[in-house]
């Protein structure tokens, strides 16, 4: 018998969005993300309300969206049950050594791959905010497999 709901059936990738504004940096996790167009390249993205994440891309209009590795699972925590409103995680990252500049953003030194995005649309979403953004730069960084969503549920960092 399958007990899992339809939409959580699929093998989604992990990524963390970095975002900044003049006085704030954040990371936060998304699995909301996909691709949906080619040509122009580009992304949907669906932020969770009441997140500094969110904040910054609405102060902002652009971020990054890093691939995570699947060897990076324990930044789970930090990144995605932790608020940027509450704790200063682009500092805890810097005590750990997990940063480097791309773009003049803070980025995972050790995520496979970047995505500069810059926000063309936005769209309510239930409890996410939807952002159709297009792709104006990227870099791959390292090989590796991806974080997803069984790694996550393996590890019983996640519930569904």
């Amino acid at each position: 018998m399958i007990r899992k709901r339809p939409w959580n059936r699929v093998n989604l990738p992990v990524y963390s969005i970095s975002s900044k504004t003049a006085d704030n940096s954040n990371m936060h996790i998304i699995t909301y993300a996909s691709q949906i167009s080619m040509q122009p390249k580009r992304f949907i993205c669906g932020i969770y309300h009441g997140t500094q994440t969110l904040l910054n891309i609405e102060a902002s209009g652009e971020f990054v969206l890093q691939l995570l590795a699947d060897t990076q699972c324990r930044l789970i925590d930090l990144l995605g049950k932790k608020s940027g409103k509450t704790i200063d995680k682009i500092s805890c990252l810097q005590k750990r050594n997990e940063l480097m500049d791309w773009n003049d953003f803070y980025v995972l030194k050790n995520c496979l791959a970047v995505m500069q995005l810059k926000v063309i649309s936005h769209f309510e979403g239930g409890d996410h905010k939807g952002f159709l953004c297009d792709v104006v730069a990227y870099k791959n960084l390292n090989e590796g497999n991806e974080l997803t969503l069984d790694t996550l549920r393996a590890k019983k960092l996640i519930r569904i």
